[in-house]
């Protein structure tokens, strides 16, 4: 039909309404047969331009239409949305680069890549690449911060200021701040697992008050807003309780895909606030995630301004992170930083560092103790038996409280070989970590328009079958250069971003899991419930759970669910009680018949482990009857634990 054809067919309807309707005198009436056409005309042109502007532009005239992936993706930025709010964006990207390739189109305007190539161009410093909007869901008293900065230009300005804290060199050093931190709280956690065997058996919040009472003691120390959650605060332990919460994810996914919205409905007070919450309208309850940090944050800034008006702290002679960031606004050097700028970096850094750490270590405890990791665990006791005893500082001369030196924990190669498979296997951040140009670019030799996101994720790169042989098998020894090219893959591992924008807390991160993993396993084995096979631990990471994928079963932000922890300590009030009169762990080394054990020796003393099926437990004189195996500590002193008579 031509343009002459297309304008008939829609006046000739309007024009017989017109001119076959009259009044009374004669008189036709425009108005009243025209507007119902004309409407329906009107309605037909938007719809139209709405499905070429959103469905048709983008598919066919996008720029980005070379890019292969799924059109409904293409077309609609919802449709990732929808991935997001269910939680399985990470996993569907993951499957799309399986499908199509290293670049997927994942939106009219966003494009996830996962080749090497792509990494340096993205993310190598100097790339020009900046961090899109997403990033400002985590300005903190609505400023940014270190982790929010667009432009490599303020981020590099700030990262100078602190820099020189998280250095390696510093956090290891025998007169840090880092060094005695975080060995004086490996060692409360050690003596938090023989005074509170219920509270140490809930790993993931033990782990979570060690990863908090390190990090605040770092940032503000102690006099001005360190914690005592190992010690047993129970205010502080209590700010960690949102923390579980599975609706932070549903708060995320508001907060970055109706962000107004959102904003909206957290500002409104009174009648209407109260309507709000009886509609049930608010992704998450107040207080929300966070909000006791962000407190108890802003309180130690202000503690701490005073305490530096009254001192000479500069920049460069600035115990805490804290008297840095303030010796720095008072020196009134560019740019400037007032009090909020400093409050939000310094809880920035705190937000930063509880999460991540704390459960990398649950993960990597769970993974040493399932059964099929055993030799895991054994060659781990083995590495740090070999260390000698100076190297361990003993704080007191309870059993169990020796703890490793972390510059010497550090050094140890299988130690780090597991915390780093650990890392690549569950990434603390998994996603996507997007970025976009303000200048057309190329990327894989695809034309990328400027304003195009573009992003990649730790976990598609470290599940890449090509470089990581048995990918989803927890292997450390892949990292000792004993399967695959080891060249490549650290190459592929992104658990700490990379560039300029690489995690500032890396080295601080990596002295807290090696120093409490040495000295953990000097003193204990660890093993897995017989129930709870089949279960994985699981963390919230932006709008997802993240978990073993191999496993069916889930528990979120628990590993007292799926792994807990009975502790047989070295004492005369510490027994096992076995179902015949012999000696379940003598000096010997003897066992009862129905025990099953496995041994190695160290030193003079032989260490045997048991996991047989025991019908009760004696702790502290209270009798625990567990129906299946249980996954317990054993203290490793090589010292006799005595049968008890039925």
């Amino acid at each position: 039909m031509n343009q002459g054809n297309l304008i008939y067919a829609v006046c000739q309807p309007v024009e017989t309404a017109i001119t076959s309707k009259v009044d009374n005198f004669g008189r036709w009436t425009a108005t009243q047969y025209c507007a119902p056409h004309l409407a329906g005309i009107a309605t037909t042109l938007a719809i139209a331009y709405v499905l070429y502007a959103l469905i048709l532009l983008p598919l066919a005239a996008s720029p980005l239409r070379a890019i292969p992936g799924p059109k409904a993706y293409a077309a609609t930025r919802w449709r990732l949305a929808w991935d997001d709010y269910r939680g399985a964006r990470t996993r569907v990207i993951h499957s799309l680069h399986k499908q199509h390739g290293s670049a997927v189109r994942i939106g009219p305007g966003e494009v996830s890549f996962s080749s090497l190539s792509a990494l340096r161009t993205i993310y190598g410093a100097g790339s020009g690449f900046e961090r899109t909007d997403f990033y400002r869901m985590f300005d903190v008293y609505g400023r940014q911060n270190l982790f929010t900065f667009a432009g490599a230009k303020k981020h590099g300005e700030r990262k100078k200021v602190l820099a020189h804290a998280y250095a390696k060199s510093v956090v290891l050093a025998d007169g840090s701040v880092a060094k005695p931190l975080i060995e004086n709280n490996v060692r409360r956690f050690l003596e938090l697992i023989e005074r509170e065997n219920e509270a140490t058996s809930e790993i993931f919040d033990s782990l979570h008050w060690f990863s908090l009472d390190s990090i605040t003691g770092f940032l503000y120390g102690d006099q001005h807003g360190g914690t005592r959650a190992l010690r047993g605060d129970r205010a502080d332990r209590a700010m960690l309780d949102d923390i579980r919460d599975p609706a932070r994810r549903k708060l995320t996914w508001f907060a970055f895909h109706l962000k107004s919205y959102t904003k909206w409905l957290y500002s409104q007070t009174g009648l209407l606030e109260k309507a709000i919450n009886v509609l049930g309208l608010l992704p998450m309850s107040k207080p929300t995630t966070y909000t006791a940090i962000r407190a108890h944050a802003l309180k130690s800034c202000v503690a701490s301004e005073a305490d530096t008006n009254e001192t000479k702290v500069t920049v460069n002679n600035a115990s805490f992170i804290m008297s840095k960031l303030w010796a720095y606004s008072k020196s009134e050097k560019e740019p400037r930083m007032d009090r909020l700028d400093i409050a939000s970096e310094a809880a920035d850094h705190f937000l930063a560092g509880i999460d991540t750490t704390s459960d990398t270590l649950m993960f990597a405890i769970w993974a040493l103790s399932l059964p099929e990791n055993r030799h895991c665990q054994e060659r781990l006791i083995a590495e740090i038996d070999s260390m000698s005893p100076e190297l361990f500082n003993q704080g007191t001369k309870a059993p169990g409280s020796a703890v490793a030196a972390a510059e010497v924990a550090d050094r140890l190669p299988y130690l780090n070989a597991v915390i780093k498979e650990t890392l690549r296997l569950f990434a603390p951040i998994p996603g996507s970590e997007p970025r976009s140009m303000p200048v057309d670019t190329t990327i894989d030799g695809y034309r990328i328009p400027a304003g195009t996101v573009v992003s990649m994720s730790p976990y598609t790169l470290h599940r890449n079958e090509d470089v990581f042989p048995q990918t989803l098998e927890f292997r450390p020894e892949r990292w000792l250069g004993e399967l695959g090219d080891l060249v490549e893959m650290k190459k592929y591992f992104w658990a700490f971003s990379s560039g300029g924008r690489m995690c500032i807390g890396v080295h601080f991160a990596m002295a807290e899991m090696t120093t409490l993993l040495a000295s953990l396993y000097k003193h204990y084995t660890t093993c897995e419930q017989e129930r709870q096979k089949g279960s994985s631990p699981a963390i919230s990471s932006r709008f997802e759970l993240f978990y073993d994928e191999r496993l069916k079963q889930i528990s979120a932000h628990a590993l007292v669910v799926s792994l807990r922890i009975f502790v047989h300590q070295a004492k005369s009030r510490y027994h096992l009680r076995h179902s015949t009169d012999r000696d379940v762990y003598g000096e010997t080394g003897s066992s009862g018949e129905n025990t099953t054990s496995n041994s190695r020796r160290s030193g003079a003393l032989e260490h045997k482990y048991y996991h047989a099926p025991l019908p009760h437990v004696v702790m502290n004189d209270k009798i625990l009857h567990p129906s299946e195996d249980i996954c317990y500590l054993v203290h490793r002193t090589g010292k006799t634990m005595k049968d008890m008579p039925p």
